[in-house]
This record gives C-alpha cells, structure tokens and sequence, in this order.
C-alpha cells in the first residue's frame, strides 16, 4: 500500500480552486489527457489541499471515443465558462475531422472573455484554425509540423515539447503534457510542489519549453557520425529545394564518393535515394493531412513537375498520389 508522502507546504491565499476544462476531440490521445490530469491530481494530494479541479467536456456532452477505442463519459456539452478557467483541447488522429464549426465558433467566444486556452498534441491545429495562435508561439506534433505549416503562416511554429505564450499553450503530445503541467504548477504554487509532483510520476528529467520534441538524428538513425548526422540534417531542412549531393558533401569537407560510401555503410542506400525518402514522406503527410493539390504538394517536396512526383510516389509507396489523397478521404467520411 502507498504510504502519504510529506505534505508540500504552498501559499494558496485562500483562492478557489484553478479549473481547468478538458475538451475531448474524437480520437483524441489518451495519454496527453491522463498526463495532464494526473499531474493535476497529484499536486493536490502533494499540498493535501485542492489547488486545481477539473471538468471533461466535448461536442454533444454524451461520450467521446479515444484513439485507443476507450469511450469517455463526458460531464456535460461545451459549457459557457467563467474568465477564470482555463481551456485545454485534447487532440489525436484525423484532428482536421475532429475540429468542427461549432467547436471553433465555441472557442473564438470564451477566448472573446480573456481565458487562458491551451491544445494538446494535435489540437494546436483547432486553436490555428479558430484564429487563436495567430501572431503567437505554438508547437504541434512533430508528425503535423508539415501540414501545419503550409496552412497557417501567420502563426510562429516550433519544434519544441510546448509553448506558452500570453493565454495560449501548445504541447507536441505524449507526454509532454506533464511538462506543460509542470510549468504551470511552478507557476503557481512553487518549483517544491512541481518537483514533488514529477517525482510521484518517475518522470526524472523534466523538459523546459527550450527542449526540442524529436530525438536527435544519430539516435534516430542508430549511427553515431557527426558528418553524416550534418549532411541529413540540411537534407531535412532543405525538402522544397534540395541541395546536390555534390553540394552536401562540399559543405561538410568530402567528396562525393566518400559521402556515397558513407550513405552505404551506415544507411544502406545512396544519399540520392535517403533524400528522395525524405521528401516523399513529407509528401505523404501533406497528402494525408490538407487539402493541397497534389500540384501543390509537389512543388512543396521539391519536384519540378506532377508526372515525376507521381511516378518517384508510386515507386516508393505502391500507389499514386490521387489515390492515396482519395483513399484517406474515404477512410475519413466512415
């Protein structure tokens, strides 16, 4: 049996409670959910006081179903909210779907009152598409960094774990929500109780809003090469115009036959073939996840015309670019 662990002492000056409302999108990810609400919950049991409380909601007030299939009874329809709360939007798969006029008319009147709101994982993309990250900071997952990008320009987009600038919070999913949870907490009550609250969750190495959210490319790739990890790096940052292979090798002090026998050693394939990779995925995300042409998708990874993007797509993937655009979209309207 768990024993109480020593009462963290926090100045609470008699104030009501902090609420936070968790609004649950279909397919939302459970564990940005539960990461947050946990932390939540601990930092009562560590100060033995309730310093937050909690209301789920969503669309409709009946259930919502989470990526994983797990129905979640939800405590009412989206509520008016008072100018104390505080806003988090859950999100997960297919969160364009998810994001619907009625939630984005919902959130554009409660942030009209001063309200702190916050997406979580993928619901950065809801805040965007509401008009509330405009002008500001955000992160998304690093899997919809792409598509985000492309669709909104006016917002400044990171790669960090989260963000928290003025009222408005994003997290790149999993669990940086306990990061983002942490923050807020030591915000409010003190770096103690914050501690004590990622202690009770094992969670030893806590990340700031400057921790970037992807592993780094020798621990992506499993190879531990500094000239490598620097020649896809560029490749990863130069996907609308690629660079030559010649021009890679240049830029980090070898020829082109030593970076090919680099690529082969380590990769298995030729620095031509890894880029080419680079760019169809990126390819496949904007595909999957806006409503680019395929022209423009095209154009976006660096290849000079349609017929040779589809040709490199059909290689790669098995089939064209129209049909993986037309098989998502009828995945999507079940």
């Amino acid at each position: 049996m768990q024993s109480r662990q020593q009462r963290i002492e926090v100045e609470t000056s008699d104030k009501k409670p902090r609420r936070f409302v968790f609004v649950l999108l279909p397919e939302f990810t459970m564990l940005c959910f539960a990461a947050a609400v946990e932390s939540l919950r601990i930092a009562n049991r560590m100060a033995d006081k309730t310093l937050y409380s909690w209301l789920i909601t969503g669309e409709g007030g009946d259930g919502v179903t989470c990526s994983a299939g797990v129905n979640f009874r939800l405590e009412c329809d989206l509520p008016e909210l008072g100018r104390d709360d505080t806003v988090m939007v859950c999100g997960g798969i297919d969160v364009q779907q998810a994001t619907t006029k009625r939630m984005l008319n919902w959130l554009r009147r409660e942030a009209r009152r001063g309200i702190k709101v916050g997406g979580l994982c993928t619901a950065g993309y809801t805040l965007a598409r509401a008009g509330l990250l405009d002008g500001k900071k955000a992160t998304i997952h690093w899997e919809n960094q792409d598509s985000f990008a492309e669709e909104f320009d006016e917002v400044d987009l990171t790669k960090s774990v989260f963000v928290i600038d003025g009222n408005r919070m994003t997290t790149a999913g999993g669990t940086s929500s306990i990061d983002l949870m942490l923050k807020v907490i030591a915000d409010d009550h003190g770096e103690e109780l914050a501690n004590a609250v990622a202690d009770q969750l094992i969670y030893s190495s806590i990340r700031t809003d400057q921790d970037t959210q992807r592993l780094s490319v020798p621990t992506r790739i499993g190879v531990r090469h500094p000239k490598l990890s620097q020649v896809i790096q560029m490749m990863e940052a130069n996907i609308e115009e690629p660079i030559s292979p010649a021009i890679l090798a240049q830029r980090v002090g070898m020829s082109t036959r030593q970076l090919e026998r680099l690529f082969r050693r380590y990769l298995n394939r030729s620095p031509k073939r890894y880029y080419m990779e680079l760019r169809l995925q990126k390819a496949r995300n904007l595909l999957m996840q806006t409503d680019m042409s395929v022209i423009n998708v095209a154009l976006a990874c660096g290849f000079a015309s349609p017929s040779h993007f589809s040709k490199c797509y059909r290689a790669h993937y098995d089939t064209t670019p129209y049909r993986e655009r037309g098989t998502h979209g009828m995945r999507l309207s079940v």
